[in-house]
Parts: C-alpha cells; sequence; structure tokens
C-alpha cells in the first residue's frame, strides 16, 4: 500500500506571525508519528522560519517554485539547491496558477505560461538536488466539456516527466488538479477523480513500468474539505490530497487528515 500523502499549498497567503499559529495549531494535535505524511509549502520567504518551527514533528517542508538552473544571474529566481538547503523536502511544480489562470467564459488567460517544457525541467532540477517532486496536471473545464480530459492528462504527463528513469518516476509525487476545480468551491465527483487518477496510472506504467506506476502517490486537489475529503480519496489509486485555502485554517487541515485516515482505513 501506498503511503497516503497530504501536502498544504498556502500559495500567497498569511504572514509570519499567521504561519507560526498555523503550524503550532497542527503540532497541538498531530503526533510525531503518523501513518501518513504530510507537508506544508510556505511562500518562499517563510520557508526558513517554518523550517524551524515544524522542527521536531511530522510536518515536512516543501515549496511552491523553483527555477530550472542551479545558479546565475537570474532575479528572483530560486534554485532547488537553495530549496534543499532552506530545509525543503518536496516542491509543486506545474500548478495550475504557474501555467495558466481560467478568466470569463473558461479563456485561458496565460499568467507565468509555464509548459509541459518547462515543467520537465523543472522537475529534472528538483531530482538532481535531491528533491521530491509534486508534478501538478489537470483539465481546463472547456477541456474536459470537450471530451479532453484524458488526452489532456497523457500530454501533460508525458511532456512532464520525458527523459526521466524509471528510478525517478518511482520516486515523484504527482497532484490531479482540474483547473475548474481549483479555488471555486466546485470539485470532481469521487467517480470523475477516481477515473483521471486510473488514467494517469496507466500511462505511467505505460512508459515507466507497472512497478514504478504503482509506486508513484497521486494526489486529488480542487476544493478539498474536511468534509469531502474521505470520499475524495476512498479510490485506491487516489493516494492523498494537495490542498490549497483548506491548509490555511489549522482544524481544517487536520479535518481533512483524518478524511484520509478514514478512507484509508489508517489507525
Amino acid at each position: 500500500m501506498r503511503r497516503p500523502f497530504i501536502a498544504g499549498n498556502w500559495k500567497m497567503n498569511l504572514n509570519l506571525a499567521s504561519a507560526r499559529e498555523l503550524i503550532a495549531g497542527l503540532r497541538a494535535k498531530l503526533s510525531p508519528h503518523l501513518a501518513y505524511d504530510v507537508c506544508v509549502s510556505p511562500p518562499f520567504p517563510y520557508l526558513f522560519p517554518v523550517a524551524k518551527a515544524i522542527d521536531g514533528s511530522a510536518i515536512k517542508l516543501g515549496a511552491q517554485n523553483l527555477s530550472t538552473d542551479e545558479k546565475g544571474a537570474f532575479t528572483g529566481e530560486v534554485s532547488a539547491l537553495m530549496l534543499k538547503d532552506a530545509g525543503c523536502t518536496y516542491v509543486i511544480i506545474g500548478h495550475s496558477e504557474r501555467r495558466h489562470t481560467i478568466g470569463p467564459k473558461d479563456a485561458v488567460g496565460r499568467v507565468c505560461g509555464e509548459d509541459d517544457d518547462m515543467v520537465n525541467r523543472k522537475t529534472k532540477a528538483a531530482l538532481a538536488a535531491g528533491l521530491i517532486p509534486i508534478v501538478c496536471v489537470g483539465e481546463t473545464l472547456g477541456q474536459r466539456d470537450a471530451g479532453q480530459t484524458e488526452d489532456v492528462l497523457t500530454q501533460q504527463v508525458r511532456g512532464g516527466l520525458t527523459g526521466l528513469t524509471t528510478e525517478q518516476v518511482a520516486g515523484l509525487v504527482v497532484a490531479y488538479e482540474p483547473v475548474w476545480a481549483i479555488g471555486t468551491g466546485r470539485n470532481a465527483t469521487p467517480q470523475q477523480a477516481a477515473e483521471a487518477h486510473v488514467h494517469i496510472r496507466k500511462r505511467l506504467a505505460s512508459a515507466h513500468t507497472a512497478k514504478a506506476a504503482d509506486a508513484v502517490r497521486i494526489l486529488y486537489g480542487g476544493s478539498v474539505k474536511a468534509s469531502n475529503a474521505a470520499e475524495l480519496t476512498a479510490s485506491p489509486d487516489v493516494d492523498g490530497a494537495l490542498v490549497g485555502g483548506a491548509s490555511l485554517v489549522a482544524d481544517d487541515f487536520l479535518g481533512i487528515m483524518m478524511g484520509c485516515v478514514t478512507a484509508k482505513r489508517l489507525k
């Protein structure tokens, strides 16, 4: 059985005082020894203080992005080795908010413009530094309505992971985040989530062997709450959740963890 994983993505939220308060709230109710993995991903300026705040706990540190380059004259960029030095274990790559955002009538408005090639280069940079990538994939509402979900996921998985060894793929985390469900209050049904996860795992098996695909943890992300976490993670192919807004409140994030524990019948 794959070890369940619940990852929090704080995005550009909280201040240092509220970040420390959040970690204190999590530590107060989490055992140092868990049957699942937990990660928080604060904004870059808070990595060091959050690393200190989680020291000695079961909580791991993640980053929200990284550069494709190791070093150099790249103003405003942060390298994988810098993240490793800051105490990170994980790094989120290819989140839809880095790829694009949804505007009126489901028009895709480019923000950072990260494509599959950029995701691939960032994934390789993370692996080279010893970080565990959380590679995000997912379709827009227009793509789902057009029946293109599986084609989009196939392309993103293929493009994002091309050139990786079987061993590297086996150590990855993939997050399925339907773009239309991120921050909208609307989430995929348990059946939709399960179908997407099964498809992703099949594509991984086809490209990198069934054994590697079986080792990859695939998370669901998109308006995950304590009230729906259990049903969304109940499928055998859903190994946890990548959580946005609900990870900013200790009790809400803990409730999602408990939902996953219930779904996976953990103690």
